[in-house]
């Protein structure tokens, strides 16, 4: 479904529909998180993917137009930085472990020294909130602060006085 999803808002104009339509891979990203057991990582794909994005980016298309513009030119270029990147992507995961496999690296090295040393190393009892607020905390202040730019950017657009007098143009 994910697949599908994709290749239709690839092949959608309208605006409203691919907003929409990118919630709909959010909720369908967040119960792939749910069946890996990352149900942490579910909620804020659900909050923050087909939440607080759809709301800015409906408040965004509010301000614009409906129809995507055609383009000026061939699209060329992107395509094939897309196409590069895609290759890159698969062969840096050729080097990876199998899914699943206990005896990766990570829970090898990791894993033991987070349960081990995480409660007296940051003084915080749950395993979760000592990986997210202290050895992630950087990790997760980028995150706040990419939604919180994003937040007052949309304010901004939405903010803009629209008026029409005599001789002005829209602001």
């Amino acid at each position: 479904m994910m697949a599908i999803t994709t290749i239709v808002i690839a092949r959608t104009k309208n605006l409203f529909a691919i907003v929409i339509l990118g919630s709909l891979y959010s909720f369908l990203m967040a119960t792939v998180l749910v069946v890996l057991d990352a149900v942490d990582v579910a909620m804020t794909e659900a909050s923050v993917g087909a939440g607080i994005t759809t709301v800015l980016l409906l408040g965004t298309l509010y301000l614009t137009k409906g129809e995507e513009a055609a383009p000026l030119r061939k699209p060329l270029l992107p395509l094939a930085i897309a196409f590069i990147t895609v290759g890159l992507l698969i062969y840096g995961t050729l080097g990876l472990p199998e899914f699943g496999i206990s005896n990766s690296a990570i829970h090898q090295h990791v894993a033991p020294r987070y349960i081990q040393l995480g409660p007296t190393e940051t003084g915080v009892p749950n395993m979760v909130t000592a990986v997210l607020a202290s050895y992630r905390g950087f990790d997760t202040l980028g995150e706040v602060t990419v939604i919180f730019t994003a937040g007052v950017g949309v304010i901004a657009l939405l903010r803009r006085k629209r008026r029409k007098g005599k001789g002005e143009e829209k602001a």
